[in-house]
């Protein structure tokens, strides 16, 4: 009977560590990166359940591109901050003010991941936000409706708030090329890996179930170590 209980105390402890040393993965996304129930209460979600077929034929969280990436790599997930329409400026569609629900006022609700994964920048180029200038400090508040200036406080506040945290910025496929190329020189001013998705399935602008694989099988390579 001791012996018993023993085992189970050793095999329980045992699960207990396994869990422990698996990697926590925070996401903070835009509609690519949404699922009803899964995000923040009062975020927007575009995939949902019941599906509308009409939109996409995402019906299960399962598809969903996160949930392959952090199922297949024996991750956690420790938040899922995505909102869609948003965008990492403060610009929004038709010249409104998006600040609320901008990628860097939502940073500081990841939890403690230890890695995150950032997919945004769709909306700033479907909303046309202007890109200014390459800054990288004393950011004000009207510098923050630009694209790269919001992306470089973004990734900077990023840095600091979660010290010894890696870092993934996804770029979408199909984004006009000066969003693009002011995503790389951005991240890799801040030393901070990209990766230029492309092959993914769409319907309504949006992945379908096939583009979801298509962007975890992507993503994926990434938590190999």
């Amino acid at each position: 009977m001791k012996k018993s209980l023993l085992l189970l105390f050793v095999l329980s402890f045992s699960l207990f560590v396994c869990a422990q040393n698996r990697l926590r993965v925070s996401i903070l996304g835009d509609s690519y990166s949404t699922f009803q129930g899964y995000i923040p209460d009062g975020n927007q979600t575009w995939y949902y359940t019941p599906v509308d077929t009409s939109r996409t034929d995402v019906e299960n969280v399962t598809q969903t591109w996160w949930w392959q990436v952090i199922s297949q790599a024996g991750c956690l997930i420790e938040r899922n901050d995505s909102y869609s329409g948003a965008t990492i400026s403060y610009h929004g569609y038709n010249d409104a003010d998006f600040s609320d629900r901008a990628f860097v006022t939502r940073l500081p609700r990841l939890g403690s991941p230890d890695v995150i994964l950032i997919f945004g920048g769709t909306n700033d180029d479907w909303s046309g936000a202007k890109l200014g200038e390459y800054q990288y400090d004393n950011f004000s508040r009207a510098d923050l409706f630009n694209y790269r200036p919001a992306l470089a406080n973004l990734l900077q506040e990023a840095k600091l708030r979660y010290p010894n945290v890696t870092i993934f910025f996804l770029i979408n496929e199909g984004l006009r090329k000066e969003i693009v190329e002011s995503t790389k020189e951005i991240c890799r001013h801040y030393d901070i890996p990209y990766l230029e998705l492309k092959d993914v399935d769409k319907k309504c602008d949006h992945p379908t179930a096939k583009g979801m694989k298509a962007i975890s099988q992507q993503v994926l390579p990434l938590f190999v170590r």
